[in-house]
């Protein structure tokens, strides 16, 4: 039997009156004028075009989201000062991910884990559809998927556990099942992961590089991370809410984080995207310490980015 994708039909969109004539734009807004655009900038750069703004695009985004995505790549070093594509920029743009995650693939190879952080990106890759939580066996789930969060490090930890393990049963549907993982998700990660490996021997990466992170090597992948998200950050204040270091925004951990349900909040997040539903969330969170900030970053962070206001010193709880 032939099957057919799409046909003929009638779609039904329910809208007030007073909605449809007002509010709704008369087309979808295009996805390059709503979207991060430094994936975009970075592959343009690589092909030698480098008058972005008067680049013509079928729909030209707004010139703040150029610019917002120039300065991100400069703060990653895939740019230099003048705009130019750096060494590194063409080392990330020949990976076919986010800039930060290109940047954390590269920068994983210093801290000698080059193994966990492409499992890790390859998850994270995937989006939120590897856990799946069945009403009737909502508890279940629950328990299988903090499983993963024992021994700390956060979802990006977890997310590497999850995928390290699922790997040692041999690529087991059976094992997905059993923990209530999307096998079809954990397949498409593991074909990531494989195109990943490949281009990591085109820029001269070594893919073998290992350090299991519940044997002291957690820090160090956590800190290949950080090099590619240093970015995204966020620090508890005293009213028991988080903002973004640079921006001052009020964020919130989402709730489906394995440290959602922590009863102490680390005082320093990085974070893998935002999502705006009712609050600003932060997605896939991990804690860090926030000297490595400066470590790794130290063009793009301060110590008064660090330190405590009133007493100028490292926290003693934040200290490494």
């Amino acid at each position: 039997m032939k099957m057919i994708r799409t046909q003929p039909g009638k779609c039904f969109r329910l809208f007030t009156a007073l909605s449809y004539e007002n509010e709704l734009d008369p087309t979808t807004t295009p996805e390059i004028m709503r979207t991060n655009m430094a994936n975009v900038v970075l592959m343009l750069k690589s092909l030698g075009i480098n008058d972005l703004l008067n680049f013509d695009f079928m729909d030209a985004p707004p010139p703040d989201t150029l610019i917002r995505a120039l300065e991100q790549l400069y703060a990653l070093g895939a740019l230099n000062n003048r705009g130019e594509l750096t060494k590194l920029g063409r080392r990330m743009a020949e990976f076919p991910l986010d800039p930060m995650l290109s940047k954390a693939v590269i920068a994983s190879e210093k801290y000698e884990c080059v193994s966990e952080v492409l499992s890790t990106v390859s998850m994270l890759s995937i989006g939120a559809s590897v856990f799946y939580r069945p009403k009737e066996k909502a508890v279940h789930a629950d328990t299988a998927r903090m499983n993963f969060a024992r021994g700390g490090g956060g979802d990006h930890i977890s997310l590497l556990r999850c995928y390290t393990d699922w790997a040692n049963t041999e690529y087991s549907s059976q094992w997905c099942f059993e923990h209530y993982i999307q096998v079809k998700s954990m397949k498409k990660a593991r074909d990531i992961r494989e195109q990943l490996e490949g281009l990591c021997e085109r820029v001269e990466v070594d893919k073998e590089l290992s350090m299991d992170p519940d044997e002291g090597g957690m820090d160090n992948i956590m800190k290949a991370i950080t090099s590619g998200f240093f970015y995204n950050t966020a620090k508890l204040g005293k009213s028991g809410d988080y903002h973004t270091i640079k921006q001052r925004r009020t964020v919130y951990i989402h709730p489906s984080s394995v440290l959602a349900k922590e009863e102490e909040a680390p005082a320093w997040l990085v974070y893998f995207e935002l999502a705006f539903t009712s609050k600003e969330f932060m997605r896939q969170v991990a804690p860090i310490k926030p000297n490595w900030l400066i470590e790794i970053a130290p063009h793009f962070y301060q110590e008064s980015d660090v330190l405590d206001v009133k007493t100028k010193k490292m926290p003693k709880s934040r200290k490494k």
